[in-house]
């Protein structure tokens, strides 16, 4: 079967760390967020991908080459210029035109049952069928109203105040018929919570919703990506750090190297040859890298320490991300920061 992987965006709401780095790849307890959606849709039987590229896109192409480290075969799709989901989606044409296949956005964490969701829509005879999940706050993202046979009858995107009518969201998870193609202009900037939805129920064509319960997070903004994190370390997403678990909620790369006055907290993730050394704290809800240091006496609780990044003696570090390659002097105490390197723009190793 064949998916479609969206990954030409900027990334602007987690400026500063996407500067240098694209959404797709930014890392997510070590993986980059496409590398779990790339094992995700391999589970689920699609194993041809097509990913759209733009921003930074040489930096995801090599890293993830022909796909065949993840078990599928991708085809890249190298935009000029931003096109909208549904008009990215209509580039490659030729490719899916020939049965049902999913789109989903290339910065999701999800553990959704694809197999479910493509299920439900072929029972449905649906030409379009929405993965949909309740969320706290609509405004971030297109709600939908659905009738007794889950079939959409009302869809806006990103409402705001009194028109809000639903917390039932849009996760940008589609399955679609090839016939989807129809309703997109070619040549055209097109998106589909903006033109493609709501054409389709101007036209009373089949439109339906999949409600699911699974873990699904839009790794969007510096919030969410944190939390993405405290989800996975605490089990509420169906996939495990890429370490050795040492002890409970304890993940642990080789080669670590940890001083004996060293404190551990839990749950901590960390990466291959890390040195945390004397008197230095590790605690509660926190990832590192491979290849960073923490010195002596340093303390890093709730943070997140991309490769390669030292946290100098001393210095006290909570609910912050580090960029790759930075050091956070000595003696500092930073509380929900985000440490970047502005010349570093290379890709995850």
């Amino acid at each position: 079967m064949k998916a479609m992987i969206l990954a030409a965006g900027v990334g602007s709401r987690l400026d500063p760390l996407t500067r240098n780095v694209p959404k797709p790849l930014v890392p997510i307890v070590n993986r980059p967020v496409m590398g779990y959606l790339l094992d995700l849709l391999k589970k689920h039987g699609f194993d041809e991908i097509v990913v759209n590229l733009h921003y930074l896109g040489d930096h995801i192409k090599n890293y993830f080459g022909d796909g065949s480290k993840w078990g599928v075969k991708i085809l890249w799709s190298q935009e000029d210029q931003l096109w909208g989901d549904a008009g990215s989606l209509k580039r490659v044409e030729d490719f899916l035109k020939d049965d049902t296949f999913i789109v989903i956005g290339g910065d999701d964490l999800t553990d959704m049952d694809l197999t479910k969701l493509v299920k439900t829509h072929k029972e449905k005879k649906a030409l379009a069928t929405i993965a949909l999940s309740l969320v706290d706050d609509p405004s971030e993202y297109g709600i939908v109203l659905m009738n007794e046979d889950s079939r959409i009858t009302r869809f806006l995107e990103k409402p705001k105040g009194e028109v809000i009518f639903s917390n039932t969201a849009n996760t940008g998870v589609y399955v679609f018929e090839p016939g989807i193609f129809d309703l997109i202009p070619r040549g055209t900037f097109y998106l589909f919570g903006k033109q493609v939805f709501p054409l389709l129920l101007e036209q009373h064509l089949p439109i339906y919703g999949h409600l699911t319960a699974s873990y699904w997070k839009d790794v969007g903004n510096l919030k969410i990506y944190q939390q993405t994190h405290i989800d996975v370390l605490a089990g509420r997403v169906d996939t495990v750090p890429p370490m050795k678990e040492v002890r409970k909620y304890v993940w642990m790369g080789d080669n670590v190297q940890i001083d004996e006055t060293a404190e551990i907290g839990y749950p901590v993730a960390i990466g291959n040859n890390v040195r945390i050394l004397a008197g230095a704290k590790v605690l509660e809800n926190t990832v590192i890298g491979d290849n960073c240091a923490v010195e002596e006496g340093a303390t890093v609780k709730d943070s997140i320490l991309w490769e390669g990044a030292t946290v100098m003696r001393g210095t006290h570090l909570e609910r912050c991300v580090v960029g790759r390659d930075c050091m956070v002097k000595t003696d500092a105490a930073i509380f929900d920061g985000i440490i970047v390197n502005p010349q570093r723009a290379d890709t995850p190793k």
